[in-house]
């Protein structure tokens, strides 16, 4: 850890592999109380140190998502790319919004895949990726759609909040 590193409490795991540069944007945000609601839109969320985002079903300690049975310290806010989005109608022809992804926030320029084991800024706030989300069967019972396959591999990310705040429609996201 070099010097600027202990200062900022900003290091990333040795074990993460090589750097990955860039900086992003924060284009939607979603929040539901409870599995199988709508997800609402929010012009932003307040993101909580280590229990998740205001409002949201995956808030540890009211844990009403759909796999709440399994809570999870890793999973306090999820991210998904727009351009899966974008590659969704363009290679499979399904139109899939990003309220339908079921994710808490969808980013721009941002290589989600590459960011596990490492921490990033969302804003002001400071996240560890934990692990790639996994499509799930429920997404396709609530939307009607036949997303499943197209999401193996592009289904997201889930993380842990280090440092909370406030994010905002059209934040930066960057790497550290």
């Amino acid at each position: 850890m070099d010097v600027q590193e202990l200062a900022t409490g900003d290091a990333t795991p040795a074990s993460a592999g090589p750097a990955t540069s860039f900086v992003g944007v924060v284009r939607f945000l979603h929040i539901t109380p409870r599995a199988f609601l709508p997800m609402r839109a929010m012009p932003e969320i307040t993101l909580v140190a280590g229990k998740g985002i205001e409002g949201d079903r995956y808030m540890v300690g009211r844990e009403e998502g759909f796999y709440s049975d399994r809570p999870e310290d890793g999973r306090q806010i999820t991210l998904f790319e727009l351009e899966t989005l974008d590659a969704m109608k363009r290679d499979c022809g399904v139109e899939f919004g990003p309220e339908e992804h079921r994710r808490n926030v969808t980013v721009e320029g941002v290589p989600l895949n590459h960011l596990v084991g490492r921490r990033f800024r969302l804003g002001e706030t400071l996240l560890e990726a934990t692990r790639l989300s996994v499509p799930c069967r429920h997404i396709e019972e609530i939307t009607g759609k036949a997303v499943f396959d197209p999401l193996i591999n592009r289904s997201g990310l889930n993380c842990r909040i280090l440092s909370g705040g406030i994010v905002r429609i059209g934040d930066t996201v960057r790497s550290l």
